[in-house]
């Protein structure tokens, strides 16, 4: 009973429930270990290419960040281990100040997530799990929903390849995002062979892949991140496996395990 991926009141485009919250209904659900890891502040330079740009949180709550979660592993110790991590972003073309950033929070950390939200295309960067409306203008911009299937593909796996410094997390974060509007934006292809060379390589490097609950409580995706004939493929070459909810509110812990579950292991 682990949760990897957990959001706190740090994200500001989360619900503002407590940590506390989160631990007591962890606690109250069962778990024995669970993760805080907090979308990272953004790299210095980098333009939030959302709406609110609210896609993380500030540089400047990094401190209070840490200090917040080392009080709460303290309160806590006896009832539920408490990593502190951070889910940190993957941009192309910010490779070295990313892997500056994990040099400095490196230290303090129990724990971490490597993710794609952002492609870039054309001069910009877009965001592809913020909304249907911008989803449909990325189609545009990249013209053609296998061309942002491709991109985005190919990012995580440049974000496997990437040396980011000895800091660099080594869970590879919710390797099918781009399938959050899948049914409104169905892609032609099911991308196996990208998927399977994304599970070499995360093989290959020893890294973990984050199970992620997410998609199968979105309206438009009802599938886990990644679908479970990946996780499947992951178990064959025994790559670690880590439930994430993926809360962004203390409800939303545990949400996706009815169906992750049942259909991974007994399909």
């Amino acid at each position: 009973m682990r949760d990897g991926h957990i959001h706190t009141p740090f994200c500001p485009h989360g619900s503002g429930d407590s940590l506390e919250q989160y631990v007591e209904r962890a606690i109250m659900l069962g778990y024995k270990e669970i993760s805080f890891t907090e979308h990272a502040p953004l790299p210095e330079g980098f333009t939030d290419p959302t709406p609110y740009q609210d896609s993380a949180m500030r540089r400047e709550q990094i401190d209070h960040y840490f200090a917040s979660l080392t009080d709460l592993k303290a309160r806590y110790q006896n009832d539920i281990i408490i990593h502190i991590g951070l889910e940190v972003d993957f941009i192309l073309g910010f490779e070295e100040k990313t892997a500056r950033f994990l040099e400095d929070v490196g230290p303090l950390l129990d724990d971490g997530i490597l993710s794609v939200h952002f492609l870039y295309c054309k001069g910009q960067y877009v965001c592809i799990d913020y909304s249907p409306e911008m989803f449909a203008d990325i189609i545009t911009l990249f013209g053609s929903i296998d061309n942002v299937y491709n991109a985005y593909y190919d990012t995580v796996l440049q974000s496997i390849r990437a040396n980011l410094g000895p800091y660099k997390p080594k869970r590879i974060g919710h390797m099918t995002l781009i399938h959050k509007f899948q049914k409104r934006f169905p892609c032609s292809s099911p991308m196996t062979e990208p998927l399977l060379q994304i599970l070499d390589e995360i093989k290959l490097r020893d890294y973990e892949l984050d199970y992620n609950g997410a998609g199968a409580r979105k309206p438009l995706c009802l599938q886990p991140y990644p679908p479970n004939w990946v996780i499947r493929e992951a178990m064959k070459r025994n790559i670690r496996i880590i439930y994430g909810s993926d809360a962004h509110s203390a409800n939303d812990l545990h949400q996706g395990t009815d169906v992750m579950l049942k259909e991974a292991f007994f399909d």
